[in-house]
């Protein structure tokens, strides 16, 4: 997560009907200081198991399109939250009194929240710590790659054992699993967390962060060496072939666990910056375009190269990356599950893609949406109205471009994905922000479930305080939503102060399950809800939290309503 950063530019203009701010919505909501778990009980639907209960299961997939689809023809929503951790051991499992604890407390509260997936911190550091110090000459030499000798599959598999045990217990609530390779200004060496310190080569600049908060040390020039040098992969110790090997691990151990919705390869991937003029902004930073380019050659390798998003020529990568890139690399050991990549660190504030289309199947375009009027200490909004804007601005942007990085493998482009936003207390615009996302009918993971002493965050972060209480957001962000649709959806709306929600769709006569809504009685509906379908009917229980809607035989479309109160 960087939603502190500086807000970078782009010299490619962007469109002017997404430079006019839109209302921000102010919701006359209540405060939510706590939500009892509802509705959702923790027995466990075998994937394998024919049947049409609510809860989730089975691998998702992303067979082209802007949707994710489940093993009965079902478009899936997903809504959820971050869970990262980022100082040793660099990762969340069950350890009662330790500061990383993540309990079965923890995933049945995420699940009666109606979340249905989280974004599940792991780190290289953690995976392969090695046993060198940074500036090593056996791995910082320039010159031809070779075996750095740092990699112990004992103490990888230790670490992903604790991994697996934290997805197997999310699973036991019907939650997904997002596998996030996190990194923040590279590596614990410059203040946040990422690389290991042998794979840090800095040429020699002094190694440390910038005074002030952590985001400015995007500016050192160590971190830049070290990032270079990751991207080029020049030096001796093959950091890009590490990063590998340690991906090959994961995809090895949850390559048939069908709780794991997919992987994210790297975390806001970024290099070096230059000042330029920001046309929303003013003077700001901008990435050094090489930066999509470089990760485009990493997501793919020099064998089967990408296509510039700019004028679909093929990239000419760095001689040294690796001949078969980080996505057929993961892809190879582990057909069933989605490849969520991300562009690069700019795009997270309204800035083109610049990552072109890539011929692979099961891609997911996953994106992050941040603004620059925050305070840099809580995160919350300094300008609501203007934050608002730039966030629904980089929503919507990511909606154009996904039909613009189509191959032959997904040839109607990759699905849609939003795996953090959020980052603060404030209500009003953590509603919009989910209202926008309805909109566009893009599912997401919040920015975070709890603090975790974040070194490269915010102080408003957390859904779940220190209290136990929930912040104010919880009241946007707890909602009626369509987890899974037998059909694809036109659209959906739900709306916190009324909890009024609307979902039309297009029947699906292959989809063999119902549509489910998720609906939190016990937050929005104690006095009970009407629910009504046109072109379907209701088959669940009054009142039920999943809520059950099985189309008409011979139905085209399909209109479902949830209102307060008896029908």
């Amino acid at each position: 997560m960087t939603q502190g950063d500086p807000a970078p530019a782009r010299r490619r203009s962007v469109p002017a009907a997404l430079a006019v701010p839109v209302a921000v919505v102010l919701l006359a909501v209540g405060v939510v200081a706590g939500v009892a778990l509802a509705g959702r009980g923790a027995k466990v639907i075998s994937a394998a198991e024919p049947t049409a209960r609510a809860p989730l299961s089975g691998f998702l997939r992303a067979r082209g399109g802007p949707n994710l689809i489940d093993q009965w023809g079902r478009v899936v929503i997903l809504h959820g939250v971050n869970a990262v951790y980022k100082h040793p051991p660099y990762e969340l499992y069950a350890d009662p009194g330790a500061a990383w604890d993540f309990s079965a407390a923890d995933a049945a509260r995420i699940a009666g929240l109606g979340f249905d997936v989280v974004r599940l911190g792991i780190v290289w550091q953690g995976i392969e710590p090695g046993t060198l110090g940074p500036n090593d000459p056996s791995i910082c030499t320039p010159g031809p790659v070779h075996d750095p000798h740092q990699w112990n599959a004992a103490v990888a598999q230790a670490y992903l054992d604790k991994v697996a045990r934290t997805v197997a217990t999310l699973a036991r609530y019907h939650v997904y699993t997002l596998l996030d390779m996190h990194e923040d200004v590279y590596s614990s060496a410059f203040g946040g967390e990422g690389a290991p310190l042998w794979a840090v080569c800095t040429d020699e600049l002094p190694i440390g962060h910038l005074p002030g908060r952590w985001s400015n040390t995007y500016a050192d020039p160590a971190l830049e060496a070290a990032v270079r040098h990751f991207w080029t992969n020049d030096v001796s110790g093959d950091l890009q072939g590490e990063y590998l090997r340690a991906w090959q691990a994961v995809a090895t151990r949850f390559a048939d666990n069908p709780w794991v919705v997919g992987y994210d390869p790297i975390n806001e991937p970024f290099t070096r910056a230059v000042t330029v003029t920001d046309p929303f902004n003013g003077p700001t930073t901008d990435s050094d375009p090489e930066v999509a380019q470089e990760l485009e050659c990493l997501y793919t390798g020099l064998a089967h190269p990408g296509r510039s998003e700019s004028d679909g020529s093929i990239l000419t990568c760095p001689p040294q990356d690796p001949r078969i890139g980080l996505i057929p690399t993961i892809q190879r050991i582990d057909p069933n599950h989605a490849v969520f990549f991300e562009p690069d660190i700019f795009t997270s504030r309204g800035r083109p893609n610049d990552v072109g289309p890539m011929d692979y199947p099961d891609l997911v375009f996953n994106f992050h949406a941040y603004c620059g009027y925050r305070s840099p200490v809580t995160g919350d909004p300094t300008d609501l109205a203007a934050c608002a804007a730039q966030e629904r601005r980089t929503m919507h942007l990511r909606t154009l471009e996904r039909p613009d990085i189509t191959s032959s493998a997904q040839p109607a482009g990759p699905a849609l994905f939003m795996s953090e936003f959020g980052a603060t207390s404030s209500e009003p615009l953590v509603a919009q922000i989910a209202a926008d996302a309805d909109f566009d009918r893009v599912g997401w993971v919040y920015w975070a479930w709890k603090y975790y002493d974040d070194p490269t965050g915010s102080s408003n972060e957390a859904l779940v305080l220190s209290s136990g209480a929930l912040s104010p957001t919880a009241t946007a962000l707890v909602r009626t939503y369509p987890m899974a649709v037998a059909g694809t959806p036109t659209s959906y709306s739900f709306d916190p102060s009324t909890a009024e929600f609307h979902l039309d769709y297009v029947a699906n006569p292959l989809a063999t399950a119902p549509t489910l809504v998720y609906v939190p009685v016990a937050q929005h509906y104690p006095g009970g809800y009407c629910a009504k379908a046109v072109g379907g009917s209701v088959v669940s229980k009054r009142d039920a939290t999943d809520l059950l809607v099985r189309n008409d035989a011979g139905t085209s479309e399909v209109s479902v309503s949830v209102v307060r109160g008896r029908c």
